[in-house]
């Protein structure tokens, strides 16, 4: 099981290559490649032409200091209200995918369509979902990376809190997995999500399954708020994370998606936070395996 990390703090304030390189040089073995800024900057290196080129020197700087790209984050959201800017963002999702297979991701992560309201559209939704992972299947064939679906929230402004939405619930994102029936679509469990909605984390794992679930992004937070941080600073029970991930026999890597806790540290504590990160992650990493 290989410990990973994304990229998206490190790179804004390093650029990639140095992200790649303080990522090895803390310990980890791998890393997710952050891609949210391919629907925010215009001039981003991955939505020039020579994109590709940028890919494959970053897959080069990896493996000149031995790690390697375990999976990737598409950008997001994966849909509005909009049709036409719809399909700007599913053919920037498509170069997402083609770019991170270069670097080497096996994995990439797609949210789910959510620009509706989940409470009153949910079957709408899931029409809508389904049409869209199914639509990302050639590509995934085409650039030999399997694309994982994961589990939202969304914010209910009536009731002032976080509530669930696509794939929330275990049986709903079965359902996903289960009717698309493609090896190339596979889950990718939230951790921090799973708590946010009011789901027991250990029914969400040992119900998806390992035929199911390859993927995660590990994090922490207060229970209320998606606020991403490293483990044990919080709240959620890492200790039900683990035992039911050894339970089910999970067969991924273990990805951490917990970036804002580097950013409460001053820039130049990165590379002992990174640390820190690692050393935590062993820690779990020994839980599941042991």
């Amino acid at each position: 099981m290989l410990l990973c990390t994304q990229t998206e703090v490190l790179a804004a304030a390093y650029g990639e290559e140095q992200a790649i390189r303080m990522l090895k040089e803390a310990g980890f073995d791998a890393f997710d490649l952050s891609l949210f800024r391919m629907n925010a900057e215009k001039d981003y290196a991955m939505n020039r032409p020579d994109f590709r080129d940028y890919a494959k020197k970053l897959r080069e700087t990896a493996s000149a200091c031995g790690i390697v790209c375990s999976q990737a984050h598409a950008p997001f959201p994966s849909s509005t209200e909009n049709p036409g800017q719809d399909e700007e963002i599913f053919e920037c999702i498509v170069r997402s995918m083609e770019a991170a297979s270069l670097v080497g991701a096996e994995i990439i992560v797609v949210h789910p369509k959510q620009h509706l309201s989940y409470n009153t559209c949910k079957e709408e939704l899931k029409k809508l979902n389904l049409g869209f992972y199914r639509r990302l299947i050639p590509y995934c064939e085409k650039f030999g990376i399997r694309v994982a679906c994961e589990n939202m929230w969304q914010y209910n402004k009536e009731a002032g809190r976080i509530i669930e939405s696509t794939c929330a619930s275990p049986e709903e994102f079965c359902e996903y997995l289960d009717e698309l029936d493609s090896p190339w679509i596979v889950g990718c469990l939230d951790v921090g999500h799973v708590v946010l909605t009011d789901q027991d984390l250990g029914h969400v794992i040992r119900t998806l399954g390992k035929s199911r679930l390859k993927a995660l992004h590990v994090h922490d937070n207060d229970l209320h708020s998606d606020s991403h941080t490293m483990p044990f600073v919080e709240k959620i029970d890492f200790s039900a994370l683990c035992g039911a991930l050894k339970e089910s026999g999970y067969e991924g890597n273990f990805t951490f998606e917990c970036d804002e806790f580097l950013k409460k540290l001053p820039k130049c504590a990165y590379p002992e936070g990174l640390r820190l990160m690692e050393k935590v992650g062993r820690y779990l990493i020994s839980q599941i395996t042991q």
